[in-house]
This record gives structure tokens, C-alpha cells and sequence, in this order.
């Protein structure tokens, strides 16, 4: 196997960035040289790549112009702008909503209880949005899988570090942050149509233990007259967490599950993870290494990680017979009545591992289109995006007929082209119900708009005051859930009283 690489020199070169105009009128790319540009890996943000390495012509020069220096494998990318100048956008990120003074690393993390202060969540958008003191506008992209560093402490300049060799694509300046965005979506794609039952609200826990348990939260919603348009099946309605399975005892006719919720008026989300459980005679570890999809170690062995069913491996989705494999098997699981897929733990998130994921030299035998056969540190990033891909083309496999619906923990920007986000493990705390609006607004200036946190929060036990106004907030948002995680008090409505649902209380069944 043949990694390709960029050069690394020992010796630092610097200056200003060579630029052309592509896609249309305002929108520049800029390379370190020429040589530079034709080394690029492929573009995993724009809809369609050959718009992002073709030229047009234009009379209009760009309006600032990055300065660049490259030593020992890095490339460090500054561009100075007008004193009062402030910064939004930088994707899934925690914290206030204007960007000025902080900084990121674009590092798909499994973050469980974050706080305003981390610095790499579950996805990464190498993107910088600045409003400049006239009220116009500039949008900064970084287009680059891998792990960057993107510095908004220097007054009114943006500094992006990371693997060269990587273009960084400008757009505008132009009147508003509305026209930059709207530039933005005509490279890296809109949001894709989601179903209109998907615009309601959603009820979810780790997990609802049963069939039985699923249909009387239902009902109950429907008893009380709380409007709800979905049910979420967690990790546990599985057979033992593998993938494709349903517990035998407790999920054991999922389509007359779907048909009751249907008959009340509900949907059915069920959740997909990728470590893929090391078994033999378990049907998709048999397929998938007859198949030989799974990501590789170094010496070229299929790479095991500990992940919730125990020893796995895991889908390498670089690949279209991967991508092709994972998608006839969502085609045939939803045929059991499933509405819509949660794909989790995408980042990937490893167990028993320092770095919470797997080890950056394992390999990927990517297309050539993505970037060729590459170490993960390349994929990385893209690895949850490209899940999500694999798991909305098999959904359409399944039905043209139907919108698919997919959420997806990790992603990259452009990843709104297959599926929803939430704003992971959040806790139940004011803080976070503070910064969920933050979030959400900042993933919808970052390409990303359908969108929303675990209302009332995942971690901890929210009081009735707290859930209220986070109910009354998420009604707001575009993707609105409640979730909460194993062992915390129940977090339905209902569970809280009087205080929250006065006049809607009824005895419990």
C-alpha cells in the first residue's frame, strides 16, 4: 500500500497566496504556489469538487489576500482584516456565539459532557464567517479533512494551521452574512428535504427497555394531548448491540411495533452505530469480511476496538463498495418499519483508547475521487459524514417515494447534504440550555441548519423549571428532541409535574 503525501521541507517558505476565481463572481481559491494547488487532496466539502478546481474568468480581484509560511509539514494561513472586525461560524462549537478572541481544533471528538471551554466537539467546519465594521460580509473556508487549528484571538485576524498542502476558498466580501451563505450553499450543497414529520417534536431516552415501554410513552403523549410526532429507539433495542438486530425478548416484532406507533400518529427513529461486532456467524461481520470492507491497521489486518458490543471492526465508508454494502443492509432493515436512522459513535469513538478513537495510521483504501488510500488522519474527519451518506443512499434504496431522514452525531461541513445533527452529550444545567441556542445558530452559519441540542439535557436530572423554558426554547429549533441518558430520572413532560403541565396531569396508567 502506497500512502500518498505532501512534501515536507525543512526549509520555510513564505508570502502571499496565488489566487483564481471559481464557481462565481466573488468567490476566490488560494493556493501557497502552483505546485501546491495541483497536490491538493480532493475536496470533501463542495457538492461537486471539479467547481472547486476549475477556474472562470472574472475582472474582479479578490478584496484581501491571505499571507502564507510552510515549514515541516505545516501550512500556517493568516488573513489580516479591518480593526473591528468580528468572527462567527467555526461549526459545532461551544461557548458564546461570536467567535472573536477564541479558538478551535477541528478534531471530530466524543465529548461527553462538554463545556464552553472545549475546543474540538463531534464535528468539524473549517469555516470562519466575518462581518466587517461597514456590515459586510467574508466567508473563509479551509477546504481540508484534516485535524486544523483555527485562531480568532488576534484582533481582527483569522490564522489556520494545518497538514499542507491545503487551498483556503474566500467568499465575498459581499453585502450581508446572508449573501455569503447563500454562496456558501451553492458550493458545499444545501440541506436536503427532510420529511414533514421530522419538523415536530421527538421523544428519545438510553433506552426505553421495551416494545411495551415504547407504546406506552405513545400513549401517554397522546392521553395527556402533548403534541409528539416521534419515538427514538436507543442502543438497547438491539440483540446484545449488534447492528441490524432486534432483541429477541424485548423488541421482538419491531414491525407491529411501527404499525401501533403509526395508528396513533407516530414515527420510528431507530440507531445505527459502526463498530461492528467481531462474531462469527453474526450475519454483517460474515458479510462484511467476505466483502473485505473493514478499516485496516498498519500491517494490514482488519482493526479491532472495543465499542458497546464488545471486540469490533469497523466499516471503512472511503469506499464505494463499502458505502454500496452498508446501504443494501440499511435497505433491508427498513424493512421492519423503520421511519428514520440515528447513526452514533461516528466520530469514531473507541473505548479503552487515550484519544477516545482510533489509531491515525490505521489505513483507508479510499476512492480516488475522496482522496485515494489514506491513513485516518486524513478521513477522519469526513468519517461520520461519509456513514451518514451510506445510510441516506439506503434509505432511498428502500423507497424513492419517501424523504429519508438521518441524524448523525459527527460530520464535516457539507454533511447537511445527508443528515440532521444534535449538539451531543449536553447536561442538564442552565449553562447548557444557555448555550444551545449558541450552538444551533452557529451550526446553521456554518452550513448546517437542521439542528438542535437534547432538550432538557442528556446528563443529569433537570428540574421542572429548567426542562420548561428548554421545551419553550426548543420548540424554536429546527431538529427538537428530548433525550436523556441511562440512570437519570424520566424526562418526559409529563414526569414533572404540575409545575410544567398544569391541567394535563393524568393519573398514571
Amino acid at each position: 500500500m502506497t500512502i500518498q503525501e505532501g512534501a515536507v521541507t525543512t526549509e520555510a517558505k513564505s508570502g502571499n497566496m496565488i489566487y483564481e476565481s471559481i464557481l462565481e463572481e466573488g468567490i476566490f481559491r488560494f493556493d501557497c504556489s502552483s505546485n501546491d494547488r495541483a497536490a491538493v487532496f480532493p475536496s470533501l466539502s463542495f457538492t461537486n469538487t471539479k467547481e472547486r478546481d476549475t477556474p472562470i474568468t472574472t475582472h474582479k480581484a479578490p478584496s484581501f489576500i491571505p499571507a502564507f509560511v510552510c515549514l515541516l509539514g505545516q501550512q500556517i494561513v493568516k488573513l489580516e482584516l479591518p480593526a473591528g472586525t468580528s468572527f462567527y461560524g467555526t461549526g459545532e462549537v461551544s461557548g458564546q456565539l461570536e467567535r472573536t478572541g477564541k479558538r478551535v481544533f477541528t478534531w471530530n471528538t466524543d465529548a461527553w459532557g462538554y463545556g464552553p471551554g472545549t475546543t474540538s466537539l463531534y464535528q468539524s467546519h473549517p469555516w470562519v464567517l466575518a462581518v466587517l465594521p461597514t456590515g459586510e460580509s467574508l466567508g473563509v473556508l479551509a477546504d481540508t479533512t484534516r485535524r486544523c487549528e483555527i485562531d480568532l484571538r488576534n484582533e481582527s485576524g483569522i490564522q489556520i494551521t494545518g497538514p499542507s498542502p491545503f487551498p483556503v476558498i474566500t467568499f465575498g466580501p459581499f453585502t450581508s452574512p446572508v449573501e455569503v451563505m447563500r454562496s456558501l450553499s451553492r458550493a458545499i450543497g444545501t440541506v436536503f428535504m427532510p420529511p414533514k414529520w421530522s419538523l415536530g417534536y421527538h421523544q428519545c431516552r438510553w433506552s426505553y427497555a421495551s416494545d411495551e415501554r415504547v407504546l406506552e410513552v405513545a400513549r401517554i403523549f397522546r392521553e395527556k394531548d402533548i403534541p409528539c410526532d416521534v419515538i427514538w429507539m436507543d442502543i438497547d433495542y438491539m440483540d446484545s448491540f449488534r447492528c441490524f438486530t432486534f432483541d429477541k425478548e424485548r423488541f421482538a416484532d419491531p414491525k407491529s411495533l411501527v404499525k401501533s406507533l403509526h395508528q396513533i400518529g407516530f414515527k420510528a427513529i431507530w440507531m445505527l452505530d459502526p463498530g461492528i461486532k467481531r462474531e462469527e456467524g453474526y450475519f454483517v461481520y460474515d458479510s462484511g469480511s467476505k466483502n473485505d470492507v473493514w478499516i485496516l491497521k498498519e500491517d494490514g489486518n482488519p482493526f479491532i476496538g472495543e465499542v458497546w458490543p464488545g471486540p469490533c471492526v469497523f466499516p471503512d465508508y472511503t469506499q464505494s463498495k463499502t458505502r454500496y454494502w452498508w446501504a443494501h443492509l440499511v435497505k433491508d432493515f427498513v424493512s421492519n418499519g423503520v421511519d428514520g436512522i440515528w447513526n452514533d459513535m461516528n466520530e469514531p469513538a473507541v473505548f479503552k483508547s487515550v484519544t477516545k478513537t482510533m489509531p491515525e495510521s490505521n489505513i483507508h483504501r479510499g476512492d480516488i475521487e475522496l482522496g485515494g488510500l489514506q491513513n485516518h488522519s486524513h478521513y477522519h474527519n469526513a468519517y461520520g459524514t461519509l456513514m451518514a451518506r451510506s445510510t441516506y443512499e439506503g434509505m432511498k434504496l428502500a423507497n424513492e417515494n419517501k424523504r429519508p431522514f438521518v441524524l448523525t452525531r459527527a460530520g464535516f461541513i457539507g454533511s447537511q447534504r445527508y443528515a440532521a445533527t444534535w449538539t451531543g452529550d449536553n447536561l442538564s444545567n442552565w449553562e447548557h440550555l444557555h448555550m444551545s441556542i449558541s450552538m444551533v445558530l452557529q451550526l446553521g452559519l456554518s452550513g448546517q441548519p437542521l439542528a438542535g441540542p437534547d432538550i432538557g439535557g442528556f446528563a443529569g436530572n433537570a428540574t421542572p423549571k429548567l426542562f420548561g423554558r428548554w421545551m419553550g426554547v426548543g420548540a424554536m429549533f429546527p431538529f427538537a428532541r428530548g433525550h436523556s441518558e441511562t440512570d437519570t430520572i424520566d424526562h418526559e413532560p409529563w414526569s414533572f409535574g404540575e409545575e410544567l403541565f398544569p391541567n394535563k396531569i393524568l393519573p398514571s396508567p
